[in-house]
């Protein structure tokens, strides 16, 4: 008998084994998501969490090893009166962005929704007492915009995060707690987000970095629990590598894909999920008092226009102040975004990345059989395209119409374009037959 129970539980454990290793194969309602996913291009990044009051960036607690328990304190103080979900909504959609991802909860552990599984979250540990997340949710549904949420995998402030990972280690803790205790929690908590604030546009994890290659997150099992609920949410990890099983999107922190200047992306390989490139406007995600560096209207603009060409979307930045408003510059340069795209949206929204290939001059993006070439620095008054097997009917500006003098030879075309391009950014509308 004990023979015969033996072969029962490796043919068990065999069985289990093979279906935990099932390829990941996304449903209808995935795959239309990622198709509109790709669509929307442009994107608006909140950082914000208990850390704003520090006014010193997200990893503050880290940064200066604050202890733990003091850090925690910070809740007791954190009352963001001038927090207004609805205007918070209609700047992004007057930026032009399509879709929010905000922090649900950062490497501090500390959540801003209103959470059963731990009293460290803005409802419960705060004289706030508002759940920020539903109020964002319902004004994101009410004004057609999806609602993203970034959710941290590391925590600095648990006992369960054990082992203590890269991070996080002079913050004071020295108590161990099970891994499997928090690998609960964080499934509890996926639970709540994405079955208590309507349809979820993605789950952003990050932190994956924290831990040795070889740690074993569960991630698959993470990725599953989140589809058993909203199959059509998208799954995207900002882990620096190439695409895991069971993810829809793939991220580049500071970086267009296929590059490394940020110095995050030397391992993740490009894959063919929807592409997507994060970056601040500033040099911090979260809310900075000193860091006035902002990136200039002509920088951002070309950021989103280079994403485009690179077949990704732009998720830009914004650390809100602690009292909840956006600082004024940001929406300044999010408004002149929104004023560009109002122009020029038609290359960009619904666009994917062109046939030729990203130049030193700039871009390419294309919708069906008309290409846009984004022209962002060009030091001549001609232009040539290597476009080859293409009939091309015409090639105008892209702004007011105005017909370009081409010439085309076997490998390409030749554009005349009179004068040396000033905008910044020369758009010309190609048609192929």
């Amino acid at each position: 008998m004990k023979h015969f129970i033996s072969i029962l539980m490796m043919i068990y454990l065999v069985y289990s084994g093979a279906l935990a290793q099932e390829n990941y194969i996304p449903t209808a309602e995935n795959l239309k998501n990622r198709e509109e996913f790709q669509d929307m291009k442009f994107g608006v990044f909140i950082h914000w969490g208990i850390y704003s009051m520090m006014a010193d960036g997200e990893w503050i607690m880290n940064n200066k090893n604050l202890n733990y328990k003091e850090y925690a304190l910070l809740a007791q103080g954190f009352y963001p009166s001038a927090f207004d979900a609805a205007k918070w909504v209609s700047d992004v959609k007057a930026s032009g962005a399509k879709y929010i991802c905000i922090t649900s909860r950062h490497h501090d552990g500390f959540s801003m929704f209103g959470t059963k599984q731990s009293p460290y979250n803005i409802v419960d540990a705060t004289p706030f007492k508002r759940d920020i997340i539903k109020e964002l949710a319902e004004e994101c549904h009410k004004q057609g915009i999806k609602l993203h949420f970034y959710y941290s995998i590391l925590d600095w402030s648990r006992d369960d995060y054990f082992p203590i990972g890269r991070s996080g280690r002079g913050v004071g803790r020295t108590n161990k707690g099970e891994w499997k205790t928090y690998h609960n929690f964080m499934l509890n908590q996926l639970t709540e987000l994405l079955t208590n604030y309507g349809e979820i546009g993605a789950i952003w994890f990050d932190g994956m970095w924290d831990q040795p290659e070889d740690f074993d997150w569960k991630l698959r099992e993470i990725y599953d629990h989140i589809h058993s609920i909203q199959p059509g949410c998208l799954i995207i990890n900002n882990h620096h590598l190439a695409p895991i099983e069971g993810e829809d999107g793939q991220t580049f922190e500071k970086d267009l894909p296929g590059q490394n200047q940020s110095g995050y992306s030397s391992t993740a390989t490009v894959g063919k999920l929807p592409l997507e490139t994060c970056e601040t406007m500033n040099h911090t995600w979260g809310y900075s008092i000193t860091d006035k560096d902002y990136k200039s209207e002509k920088e951002l603009i070309h950021y989103l226009v280079k994403a485009a060409g690179n077949n990704a979307n732009l998720l830009m930045n914004v650390g809100p102040r602690p009292n909840g408003e956006f600082p004024d510059i940001a929406i300044e340069r999010y408004l002149a975004i929104g004023r560009w795209l109002n122009e020029y949206g038609e290359s960009i929204y619904g666009t994917r990345g062109g046939i030729i290939e990203p130049r030193d001059w700039g871009v390419t993006t294309q919708k069906g059989n008309k290409i846009y070439v984004h022209i962002l620095n060009l030091e001549d008054d001609a232009l040539y395209l290597p476009i080859q097997g293409k009939m091309i009917a015409s090639v105008k500006q892209f702004i007011d119409g105005k017909p370009i003098k081409f010439t085309t030879s076997e490998k390409g075309i030749l554009l005349n374009l009179n004068s040396k391009p000033d905008a910044i950014d020369y758009v010309l509308e190609i048609d192929m037959k």
